[in-house]
């Protein structure tokens, strides 16, 4: 690992494991095994094994281990547990969310945004069926849409606008305003550059 990353993987793995990890199950949509110490979170419609004794995160069918950055996430999903919060049903732009999420925004754009239009903006018809391997449903915006669940409580939607001659092609992710509970702002941009890389790569492959 890099040695930020592993920074970053060995200081979330401390914060969870500072927790009550009953309550960690009890306030996310998580498992947890007293016998073993392990979690088990689904993230994009897959299981993995958080293993709070080797500190290890692997697919629980296929041992699969994810890149760091993924694993920070899941962390840092568990690790940011608390109680629920209230929070409004719809969707906003990285721009819109606290701490940072203006701030952060134009890298997100270069790095996240532009990939997806180029993918996608000039044959919106090929997002569902590359959404469809990562789980994610059509949705009802732009000229294709497709919602997806990272976790069983955060869901992302990416929208994309086909550009022609006279149009240009554009796409945006959108999250809802209840994922400031769930993760840390720089988690939640991870979020959406893992989905948006993931769909670069399935349209190039699909």
């Amino acid at each position: 690992m890099e040695t930020n990353y592993r920074i970053a993987y060995d200081k979330y793995w401390r914060d969870v494991k500072k927790k009550v990890p009953e309550e960690i199950a009890a306030q996310r949509a998580v498992s947890y095994f007293s016998a073993t110490r392990q979690f088990v979170v689904t993230f994009f419609g897959s299981e993995y094994i958080l293993d709070c004794d080797t500190e290890t995160i692997a697919g629980k069918s296929d041992g699969h281990v994810p890149e760091v950055t993924t694993s920070i996430i899941m962390l840092n999903y568990l690790a940011y547990a608390q109680a629920p919060q209230e929070a409004a049903k719809k969707w906003v732009s990285l721009k819109e969310l606290p701490d940072g999420g203006m701030l952060f925004y134009p890298a997100f754009y270069k790095n996240s945004i532009l990939s997806l239009t180029k993918a996608f903006g000039h044959q919106a018809h090929r997002l569902l069926p590359c959404a469809a391997v990562l789980g994610g449903v059509p949705g009802t915006f732009g000229s294709s849409s497709a919602i997806f669940q990272a976790f069983p409580e955060i869901s992302l939607c990416v929208i994309i606008w086909e550009g022609d001659e006279d149009v240009q092609a554009n796409a945006t992710v959108l999250f809802e305003p209840s994922v400031e509970h769930f993760l840390h702002i720089e988690s939640t941009i991870g979020l959406g550059m893992y989905l948006a890389n993931k769909l670069k790569r399935l349209a190039l492959s699909l």
